[in-house]
């Protein structure tokens, strides 16, 4: 919240699923503000709508489908978005396991994407 000056930001986006980083978002988004549910929880989360109930907040879910993909092809294709930015590891065909369970540990491992190849 001190990067901005305690007003939060304008969106959140939760795309680890796990309730902690779900917390996060909560703690963060600003009056008005947008929190955008994408990754796949596999337990229960606490909505606290005692503290956003007076936020005028919006909050959307949704799994990742190829409605959006066109799009994100042409943004990638113009330079906008650097997807080899996006890889924090990089693991051999024979070391899935190990990928698997650093992806399922994204938090504490900060991974973002893990790639996967057939070395």
């Amino acid at each position: 919240m001190a990067l901005t000056d305690n007003k939060g930001v304008d969106v959140a986006i939760e795309a680890v699923g796990i309730p902690s980083s779900f917390d996060v978002c909560q703690s963060i988004v600003a009056a008005g503000g947008h929190i955008a549910n994408i990754g796949v929880h596999g337990k229960p989360v606490q909505l606290n709508l005692d503290k956003l109930w007076a936020q005028n907040i919006t909050l959307t879910t949704r799994l990742v489908d190829t409605v959006t993909t066109p799009m994100l092809l042409k943004t990638v294709m113009s330079g906008k978005v650097q997807p080899k930015q996006l890889i924090t590891h990089h693991f051999a065909l024979n070391d899935v396991v190990q990928a698997y369970g650093t992806f399922g540990n994204a938090m504490k491992e900060r991974a973002l994407k893990v790639i996967i190849t057939s070395d």
